[in-house]
């Protein structure tokens, strides 16, 4: 299962991307010679057009080969024939359609599994300090000792980090009462510590939205924070995952449920698009950047020396990802 799911990860992480190069690139008049999805030797060929669809044996990602990406061509509907804004728009396609896909992901997984968007208490377990405290399935919770509660998350802030008797305010019938009780710790191995209670769901299709935009939003910050404790050094090298510890990831994931798989498809999504987008050679934002560099530059940059440089970075990425790897396989075993 572990290897199922590690395939449904990369085949929805890479071919949406290159399923993005692919639509823009047709809309902006672009020759698109092949279209594939996996990768390896061609299982089905078929030529509709100009373009050439292929299934390919080993089912992870795809590719999409344009006329002139990586050489000169003198085609007119050529990638290198094109203008910037054409070529911008195609490089960027790729990481829109993961920054999609991940809020798709949030959304559904909200719409389906429901969303916590009160601080309404839905189940008390019996036994449980709520429980012998009197709480009751409807009580809204206002305050925790000195905290005011505005949503669930803070609830679990309150109490989740010791043993310590809390004195919770909750609102019933539109009159508030005054609840004390000491959290126990929790039996599912996570040391923290709970009283029992879980709140109301609901599963709106309108606040999905806005909540899975807001959770892409979120996973992008944290995005954002990653690449920013890399630079200072607050994070390793070491630290980084590749294609073995995605997998990994995949198979601990899918244990715990499709909500996990879901969750870790979405960050991983998001991070592949803001990866890509970095201004490093061989990447879509490093060759966003040469677009725009040769724009202002004119014709003192060939196609020739960038394309030398693309393939040096190629080089230095496939080094790097050696480095991950080992360190992946170090981990692990």
């Amino acid at each position: 299962m572990t290897a199922v799911y590690a395939i449904i990860l990369f085949v929805l992480l890479i071919f949406p991307h290159e399923l993005g190069h692919f639509i823009v690139a047709k809309a902006a008049g672009v020759k698109v010679n092949e279209f594939a999805f996996g990768m390896g030797p061609a299982l089905f060929k078929k030529q509709k057009g100009e373009t050439t669809y292929s299934i390919r044996l080993v089912p992870i990602g795809g590719f999409c080969a344009m006329e002139g990406e990586d050489e000169n061509s003198d085609d007119d509907r050529a990638f290198n024939n094109k203008p910037a804004w054409a070529k911008i728009s195609i490089l960027v396609a790729g990481a829109a359609m993961n920054v999609l896909i991940a809020f798709l992901v949030m959304t559904i997984m909200m719409c389906v599994y429901g969303q916590v968007d009160s601080t309404m208490v839905d189940q008390v377990q019996e036994g449980m300090p709520a429980y012998e405290a009197g709480m009751i399935p409807g009580d809204k919770i206002v305050q925790i000792d000195e905290t005011e509660i505005d949503n669930w998350n803070r609830i679990s802030e309150a109490i989740g980090s010791d043993e310590k008797r809390h004195n919770i305010i909750v609102e019933r019938d539109g009159q508030r009462m005054e609840l004390k009780m000491t959290p126990v710790l929790s039996d599912d191995g996570t040391e923290r510590y709970v009283i029992g209670i879980t709140p109301v769901v609901t599963h709106n299709v309108f606040k999905s939205i806005v909540n899975g935009a807001k959770a892409t939003w979120g996973l992008g910050r944290l995005m954002v924070e990653s690449l920013r404790m890399l630079v200072t050094r607050e994070a390793s090298v070491n630290d980084i995952t590749g294609p073995v510890g995605i997998i990994s990831m995949a198979g601990e994931t899918a244990t715990y449920g499709l909500t996990y798989f879901g969750n870790l498809l979405a960050l991983m999504s998001l991070n592949l698009a803001f990866i890509n987008l970095l201004p490093l050679p061989a990447l879509d934002g490093g060759r966003i950047l040469f677009v725009i560099i040769r724009k202002i530059a004119g014709g003192r940059i060939s196609d020739q020396a960038e394309a030398a440089i693309h393939s040096l970075g190629m080089i230095l990425l496939i080094v790097l990802m050696i480095f991950i790897t080992f360190n992946d396989f170090e981990r692990f075993l």
